[in-house]
């Protein structure tokens, strides 16, 4: 599963795939829908490979977490995230036994398999190792093009005769 352009972006229902970068930002594909918007820089934009679910230990990758309900769905459905917290919460705990129930909300529950059965139905799930090619070299490239078109040109200094 490769959730490494797949994002979430801030006042905006459902997932996105990244498709291009431009000057002021992005254009993004949504999932649901299949329309492109365009989005800002300024805009809170969450890439779902960079998203972690606190454990008692550690935090678990959110492609991890993934995995774990594909394995036990078999790639299929997950139970809706409209169930009763009760419900989910149970659930979740089968998939991810070691959560933090303390740091871990309902409602990040409710979120986490939102976005799995999206992204289940796109046939975008497997119950495959993530292989993380060039992450950081993504990464990284985003935040150079960002850095540098946040920073303001300099200008060259001339002297006078």
């Amino acid at each position: 599963m490769n959730l490494e352009k797949i994002l979430s972006i801030s006042g905006k229902p459902g997932l996105y795939a990244l498709k291009v970068q431009t000057r002021a930002g992005f254009i993004a594909e949504s999932l649901v829908d299949g329309k492109k918007i365009s989005v800002g820089l300024k805009v809170n934009v969450s890439l779902l490979s960079e998203i972690s679910i606190y454990t008692i230990n550690e935090e678990k990758p959110l492609s991890e977490v993934m995995r774990n309900i594909a394995i036990k769905e078999n790639e299929g459905p997950a139970i809706s995230h409209k169930e009763d917290n009760a419900t989910l919460v149970a659930y979740f705990a089968e998939i991810l036994p070691e959560y933090d129930s303390e740091r871990v909300y309902p409602s990040d529950i409710k979120k986490v398999l939102n976005w799995y059965n999206l992204l289940q139905s796109k046939g975008l799930v497997s119950k495959e190792e993530p292989i993380i090619e060039n992450a950081e070299e993504i990464k990284e490239s985003v935040v150079e093009e960002v850095v540098a078109e946040k920073a303001p040109a300099k200008k060259a200094k001339t002297k006078k005769a």
